[in-house]
């Protein structure tokens, strides 16, 4: 780049055409939120049959067209203001150089060239004629101490100061050279296919120009403010507001995962970085296992059934084979990942469904077994907030089982709220046991996920935007259970009420240490649920405390529902006394009889 050029290189345009391409990208996300949470969902609530679920398609295609213009949008913007960041930088050293020059009697050339005039060292009598020298960049240990010699020999005082200004003059030059051999690669890859569709190529994509940009931004991104390190959600919430609109686009463009983990930011914030890293993370997966397909070829299914008797091929009856067995399990393992992430979509397509409100994804990592929070309904503007916490063998792969018990969970909430809005959250931000018998013995599942609990439970107080206070309320599955009852014993539960339902135990001895006002724990426990009595045997040892022992005093709640996974079913009173909770009306919640005392004749018979 040469000195004319830099010269007159105004980074104004570059961040006016940023802040355009912000402006585009959030038309386009309000448009993507225009077609799913108005247009389809008002067809999905209305209309039946094979015209509507076509027009249906189309439209969910141009949302996901909508969804890769702005993030794309986002990071072509922090690009540009990347770019303008850096050579802005240049312009300000060069400009500088100039001033101080001209200040010294030095004349800057076209070229970059420094002219400087006739000058005497102190002492000397004869005047040394003027010059021009031309800088060089950057410089060693070695060319330093050279031009250092050169100075000090030199006759004319002012050919030093020349000198330093003509480096100076390129060092700024280059700078500027590198900035745009730097970012000029990275704008022409910020382009998409000349085509409607949004492929999986094309998220995989925008996944590595995410990391191109941050990569070639550091300087841009380093001067921005900095989330607090291990913030509260008060700390985290009040950095997020006293960001620009520019300095916030430019950290969903580049962070989206980070941000979108930061509790107490409002819940459309975090939903637009997460849906961002569950878009590129779902065409990667998706990649990848084509690749793994590609190279596992799949083996022939069907075999000859040989009897084990006669040690003879049976005609006409066939198995399955173990080579395709073996495949078959191998294959669900690589695509187990997309099965939670395709579960989340889909409850994003439901949006309207039998009035099914917008769904936020509040939290979302492919990380280990993976970790997902979705709500339905806004936490932020509701009266009732309900957080579901599952147990043992929840991951991502099989989220789709925890989304539809907190949808459960809403629709006869939302039933039973006299109105009142009401928000349910599928919470799977911890490590949960992978074995019931090898893994959820064990205390430091629930240990290590409580603090997580507690600060998204404080994160959902921080985001609420209504005049009051929402009523909260904590429902445990399982070894779910024992994470809340860790959480409470750890920490602030911030919640109202507890609802627990077939717990092996939770890590407290009595109700009244749950956190909650008295009165407000309560327990169920279905006919047929071996779970609880795991706990009240020896499965726990004496850490576990078994909710559904009279002394521990929580709150029986009629069940009619049999297993240890049928508390949610649809039409259930095991369903609805759940649901009764989370709407702030606990009064109407059956409850078991207590058990009758035993007469003094019981008590002697039984000795």
């Amino acid at each position: 780049m040469n000195l004319a050029t830099l010269k007159a290189f105004k980074p104004s345009e570059y961040e006016d055409a940023a802040d355009g391409y912000r402006g585009t990208g959030d038309m386009a996300s309000a448009a993507k939120d225009t077609v799913d949470n108005q247009i389809c969902a008002g067809m999905r609530n209305r209309l039946e049959g094979k015209a509507a679920a076509a027009a249906l398609r189309e439209l969910q295609k141009l949302s996901k067209n909508f969804h890769y213009a702005q993030t794309e949008c986002g990071l072509v913007s922090t690009a540009l203001n990347g770019f303008a960041f850096d050579m802005a930088a240049a312009k300000r050293k060069l400009d500088t150089a100039i001033e101080d020059a001209h200040a010294d009697g030095c004349k800057v050339n076209p070229d970059g060239s420094v002219t400087y005039p006739a000058g005497a060292k102190p002492g000397d009598e004869k005047i040394a004629d003027g010059g021009t020298v031309t800088g060089s960049a950057g410089g060693s240990p070695t060319s330093d101490g050279l031009e250092r010699q050169a100075v000090n020999i030199h006759p004319n005082p002012n050919y030093g100061k020349a000198l330093g200004y003509a480096n100076r003059i390129a060092d700024a030059l280059k700078e500027a050279t590198d900035a745009d051999t730097k970012w000029a690669p990275k704008l022409r890859a910020l382009k998409a296919d000349d085509d409607l569709t949004v492929s999986k190529h094309d998220w995989a994509d925008a996944q590595s120009d995410m990391g191109g940009v941050r990569e070639a931004g550091k300087n841009y991104l380093d001067s921005l403010p900095e989330p607090p390190k291990d913030g509260s959600p008060k700390d985290n919430a009040s950095w997020w507001k006293g960001l620009s609109p520019e300095e916030q686009s430019a950290y969903l463009a580049t962070e989206p995962a980070a941000v979108g983990a930061l509790d107490g930011l409002h819940a459309e914030v975090r939903d637009e970085a997460n849906r961002m890293v569950l878009a590129e993370a779902r065409g990667v997966a998706q990649i990848e296992y084509d690749t793994w397909l590609r190279k596992n070829p799949e083996p022939p299914r069907q075999t000859d059934y040989i009897n084990p008797m006669t040690g003879t091929i049976m005609k006409g009856v066939k198995v399955d084979s173990v080579a395709w067995k073996k495949w078959e399990e191998a294959r669900k393992s690589a695509h187990k990942s997309i099965d939670g992430m395709d579960a989340i979509q889909t409850r994003f397509d439901q949006t309207g469904t039998k009035r099914l409100p917008e769904a936020y994804l509040l939290g979302f990592s492919t990380e280990g077994d993976g970790r997902a929070i979705l709500a339905n309904g806004n936490p932020d503007t509701a009266d009732h907030q309900a957080v579901y916490v599952p147990g043992t063998e929840a991951e991502l792969g099989n989220f789709e089982g925890n989304i539809n018990r907190s949808v459960n969970v809403w629709r006869t909430a939302d039933d039973n709220a006299d109105g009142e809005s009401v928000s349910t959250i599928s919470w799977l931000g911890y490590d949960a046991p992978d074995s019931v018998y090898k893994d959820a013995p064990f205390e430091h599942y629930a240990y290590d996920g409580a603090p997580a609990l507690n600060r998204f439970l404080d994160g959902l107080e921080t985001s609420h935007t209504g005049d009051t206070a929402p009523h909260r309320t904590v429902i445990g599955h399982s070894y779910g259970t024992t994470l809340v009852g860790a959480a409470a014993q750890t920490g602030d539960l911030n919640a109202d009420d507890v609802v627990l339902a077939g717990s092996p135990g939770v890590k407290v001895s009595s109700a009244e240490e749950m956190d909650v006002p008295k009165g407000h724990v309560w327990n169920a426990e279905a006919e047929g649920d071996v779970v609880p009595d795991l706990g009240r045997y020896g499965h726990g040892g004496d850490g576990f405390r078994i909710p559904s022992d009279e002394q521990f005093g929580a709150n029986q709640m009629t069940t009619d529902t049999e297993g240890h996974s049928g508390y949610w079913d649809e039409g259930s009173d095991s369903l609805k006394n759940q649901a009764l909770v989370v709407a702030g009306k606990g009064e109407d919640v059956a409850l078991k009889p207590p058990p009758n005392p035993l007469t003094s004749e019981e008590v002697l018979r039984s000795k």
